[in-house]
């Protein structure tokens, strides 16, 4: 989770237009998320046999397999190669006439590496269905553009004066974060996905699940702050006149600090993890302790705790209109800017290790022992 006082650009997430909200951890957390659950769920063969098969079937033709083979391309799906799958939806374009189309950035292919394993003509497909499926049964318009119901599922805004997520407060609704993890439970339980969720299958579910899972534990895709004109917070669920959504601050998108904004710091993991489950998280994984509440309450007492987080993120920060013409709106100081960053770091660590663990947690209640 961390970020380091020599800022790491992060592929797919920190080069982000400021008008976008970033990918939460980059994919490199995404993909280390997903390792730790794969390593908690090695000694459940049921959950370990379910997630095999649920990510890699329906297979394509024969045909399409032995291309893609050819090509270096096919491989069999883990949770660690799942994790950034809806990050790699973001390259489905929209067109007129209601195409939808998954289209490489040329000036970017390195924006690709973590997207391979869904490299094929068969996976872009699925990519390009889900995002047309998902497109209008919400609007989410950022800076003059729809970009489309399905990246709202990506975060939740909460105050971060509140003390717990609830819904019906400001920043949350029935398609954010918390609403996307039950809807994704549910599918994998052999439930409908509630709307306006659109969920065709087991497999888009847990490719879902485990990105969503990560977002969940990234504090700024959970707390936000809120400001006035002259960047005083403010509390959207206090005050009696509309949030003026000109002071937006768009999860920390919209606010620069020095060459990189506040969200792409904290998506940025810390250098020395890369790209898999290390010991130290790992360890850190299975000391996290189970949550003992009923599965569906879950997300939510998760959102609490990521909640809680973003508060000690804001802590301390004060914040000022900037003066560039183009977004961001916002500049931030740092009391101590060195602290604040290892601090930040420690905080990085814990949330990975906390979201493999609860990952693992949902696969092996869902597919227990036998």
């Amino acid at each position: 989770m961390a970020r380091i006082t020599t800022l790491v650009l992060v592929l797919l997430g920190v080069l982000v237009l400021h008008t976008e909200r970033a990918v939460a951890w980059g994919y490199q957390g995404h993909e280390v998320v997903g390792a730790i659950a794969d390593a908690l769920i090695a000694d459940n063969a049921n959950a370990k046999k379910q997630v095999r098969d649920v990510l890699n079937g329906p297979l394509p033709p024969e045909a399409e397999i032995k291309l893609q083979k050819e090509l270096r391309v096919w491989r069999e799906l883990t949770l660690r190669e799942a994790g950034p799958w809806p990050d790699c939806v973001k390259a489905v374009v929209h067109h007129d006439g209601n195409r939808f189309k998954y289209e490489v950035d040329p000036e970017h292919p390195e924006y690709e590496t973590p997207c391979i394993p869904f490299n094929s003509a068969f996976e872009r497909a699925r990519m390009e269905d889900y995002a047309k499926r998902n497109w209008t049964s919400c609007s989410y318009v950022t800076g003059g553009v729809e970009r489309g119901c399905h990246n709202t599922f990506h975060f939740t805004d909460v105050a971060i004066q509140r003390k717990d997520y609830a819904l019906g407060e400001a920043g949350t609704n029935d398609h954010d974060l918390v609403a996307a993890v039950n809807a994704c439970i549910a599918v994998l339980m052999d439930r409908p996905a509630p709307g306006p969720f659109s969920i065709r299958d087991k497999k888009e579910a847990l490719l879902l699940l485990v990105h969503f899972i990560g977002d969940l534990h990234q504090p700024l895709h959970v707390g936000a702050v809120y400001l006035d004109r002259e960047g005083t917070r403010v509390d959207p669920d206090a005050t009696a006149h509309p949030y003026d959504a000109a002071t937006e601050t768009a999860g920390g998108n919209l606010i620069w600090d020095e060459n990189v904004n506040l969200h792409a710091e904290w998506d940025d993991i810390p250098f020395d993890i890369g790209r898999k489950a290390n010991r130290d998280l790992l360890n850190a994984a299975r000391a996290v302790p189970a949550t003992g509440a009923p599965m569906e309450d879950w997300a939510r007492l998760w959102a609490t705790a990521s909640l809680k987080a973003a508060q000690d993120a804001f802590e301390g920060l004060t914040f000022a209109p900037s003066v560039a013409p183009i977004p961001p709106k916002w500049t931030v100081t740092l009391p101590d800017r060195a602290a604040y960053l290892q601090r930040a770091d420690a905080v990085k660590r814990q949330q990975l290790a906390k979201a493999g663990a609860r990952l693992a947690q949902i696969l092996n209640t869902i597919w227990p022992r036998n």
